[in-house]
């Protein structure tokens, strides 16, 4: 896999996953809940979100630079390679997220 390709796609992943991330909830918005704590908690992960799209998108602008001439091709790897673990880094969280969950409901009521 290219590093170009591999850019784009670590880039349209962490898009979706800001998407994701933004939609509203059926109460109005985006992470509110019952507890007071839960808007603060939805502030967080908005922010980590918005912290990896952030990375792509420097991976994303380096590597326009290379093609153009204008960069080096160490920055270029070092900012794929962040990208890359910040995105490698929210999947894990989101799998612990879903575990924690999946827990949660078997849980005798």
């Amino acid at each position: 896999m290219t590093i170009n390709a591999f850019g784009a796609g670590a880039y349209a992943a962490t898009q979706n996953l800001v998407g994701l991330g933004a939609k509203k909830a059926p109460g109005g918005t985006a992470g509110a809940g019952a507890a007071g704590g839960a808007g603060e908690f939805g502030g967080l992960l908005k922010g980590a979100l918005d912290g990896v799209g952030q990375t792509g998108r420097k991976a994303e602008m380096q590597m326009a630079s290379a093609a153009a001439g204008k960069a080096d091709i160490v920055d270029v790897v070092t900012a794929v390679a962040e990208s890359e673990a910040a995105l490698e880094t929210l999947v894990a969280v989101r799998d612990r997220v879903i575990a924690a969950y999946e827990e949660i409901m078997r849980m005798p009521i």
